[in-house]
């Protein structure tokens, strides 16, 4: 009686390794880059955070009835504001957006209007991959109207 053999000849999986090595090559570079795209929706994600902190603090004041340079309070967190919006430093916008100093690093800002507040990513040194917020502007701060709303400028060419 005559035993066969079961199972891959050396032929077959020589073929399965040499298809799974160009299916790899094609597949690679697809996932090789995905550290600019990573920092570009970092960098958008914040300035979306930045954009809806500033509205829910803008509408947080009008339901209070404050004056335009008077703090609110967003889940706890005391909130400074310039011209009905928050200042540009991390008392006022970093304080509603919640932003994280782990995360981003800031440069500029202040407590006038018309500041500027420049957040990038810790750990990386590109200097085109940063959202701006400047803060509300009037000709007196404090004092209507409010000749400027706050600006957010994303750039993400160097992320």
């Amino acid at each position: 009686m005559k035993k066969q053999q079961s199972g891959f000849t050396l032929i077959e999986l020589v073929m399965v390794i040499v298809i799974l090595g160009i299916l790899a090559a094609f597949a690679l570079p697809k996932f090789a880059d995905l550290t600019g795209d990573a920092r570009t929706a970092s960098i958008e994600g914040l300035a979306g955070a930045l954009k809806s902190a500033a509205a829910i603090a803008r509408a947080e004041q009008l339901v209070e009835q404050g004056a335009l340079g008077d703090s609110v309070t967003l889940d706890g967190q005391v909130v400074t504001m310039v011209n009905g919006y928050p200042t540009a430093n991390a008392a006022g916008i970093g304080a509603a957006a919640g932003v994280d100093s782990a995360d981003y690093s800031s440069s500029g800002g202040g407590t006038a209007g018309d500041v500027d507040l420049v957040y990038t990513i810790n750990g990386y040194s590109g200097s085109n991959c940063q959202v701006t917020y400047t803060s509300a502007n009037a000709a007196t701060d404090n004092t209507a109207p409010i000749t400027a709303q706050p600006e957010f400028v994303v750039v993400t060419t160097g992320c």
